[in-house]
Order: C-alpha cells, then sequence, then structure tokens
C-alpha cells in the first residue's frame, strides 16, 4: 500500500470539548503532541490529510459558537475538512465518497474521544471495507463514571477500546508504525 491510497481522519479534534463539563486537561499534552506527529508525519508522507469537525444547532458544537475550531495548540493543514453531526465521521459527512473518490483503501484514525466517535469511525469504516489504523496514542477521552457508580480513567477506557477493536475492525498502531505501514505494505 503506498501513501496515496492512506487517509489520516482527525476525528473532532476541536475547541468545543474544552467548554464541555468533563473536560480535563491531564492527558491534553500527551495527545497533542502525538496527534501533531501524526499528522506532521503523513504530510511528510504524502498521506492525505481530513480534519472532521463534530457539529450541533446549539451549545459549543455550533457553527455559530466559535469554538468548531482545531484545538489549540494543533497546527492541521488539512487536505479536505469535513463536518458530521453523527458519531461515524462517516456517515453523512461526504468523507466516504471523497475517500472513495481518491482510491483511497486504508484510514489512520485518530483524534477526539477516543470511546466514542473514533471507535465509531473505525469500526464503520471497517464495516465499509477500508483497512484502518487505529491510533490510541492520537486519541483523547475523559474520565466516565458508568450507571453502577465505578469510575473508569481515560487509560482504561483507551485499554477498552482498543481491546475491542484490536483484530476485528482495525489494526492498534502507534504513530510509528501507521506512518510506516502507509510506505511499507503491498497494494493487494
Amino acid at each position: 500500500m503506498n501513501a496515496s491510497h492512506t487517509a489520516l481522519v482527525v476525528v473532532d479534534a476541536q475547541e468545543s470539548f474544552r467548554v464541555r463539563p468533563y473536560w480535563d486537561d491531564a492527558d491534553v499534552a500527551t495527545y497533542v503532541a502525538r496527534q501533531q506527529a501524526l499528522v506532521d508525519g503523513a504530510k511528510a508522507l504524502g498521506i492525505a490529510v481530513v480534519q472532521v469537525f463534530h457539529v450541533e444547532p446549539d451549545g459549543p458544537f455550533s457553527l455559530a459558537s466559535g469554538h468548531v475550531r482545531t484545538l489549540a495548540p494543533l497546527v492541521i493543514e488539512a487536505d479536505a475538512t469535513f463536518h458530521k453531526t453523527r458519531h461515524s465521521a462517516l456517515v453523512g459527512s461526504g468523507l466516504d465518497v471523497w475517500l472513495t473518490a481518491r482510491g483511497i483503501h486504508r484510514v489512520i484514525v485518530s483524534g477526539i474521544r477516543t470511546e466514542q466517535c473514533c471507535e465509531t469511525t473505525a469500526r464503520h469504516a471497517s464495516d465499509l471495507g477500508y483497512e484502518v489504523d487505529y491510533v490510541g496514542e492520537a486519541t483523547l477521552t475523559f474520565a466516565m463514571t458508568d450507571r453502577d457508580g465505578r469510575r473508569w480513567s481515560a487509560a482504561e477506557l483507551r485499554a477498552r477500546t482498543e481491546l475491542v477493536l484490536d483484530g476485528r475492525f482495525a489494526r492498534i498502531a502507534t504513530v510509528e508504525q501507521a506512518l510506516d505501514a502507509a510506505t511499507t505494505r503491498r497494494a493487494a
């Protein structure tokens, strides 16, 4: 597989999350460093970089809010930008049409939130027939409490997400592994 058949999909890496009550800065610096390394590496290899923003009619995810912009301090020069209104970046956004028109067979999934829109996008992409690399270290999420009162840390949510995706819907990869695969795999 060469780099021209691969796209990096950056899901919901947007300022909207900073104004949500669950926002926590604890893992942000690490996430930003790994996400930026993935974006920069993709650009250097000629991999298409796609940015997807979640939008809603009202609140911090509305276009009118001013929060639907790249999460600072990330710098993403996207080859294409899409807006989504569902969990999967592939529902109603036009992304699948764009990928298909460019002969892209493999997607690298990253962004915010690990277990929500990133996981859903990875599953959907797999179901549509894309080869998927899921870069958990370039995803961000926040602790959650389940209905039984158990608090799940962001690290636990990431581990759970990687467990359920690995080998079924995606290959779990580091930034370096995902970028390397774009240039070393052969097209079928």
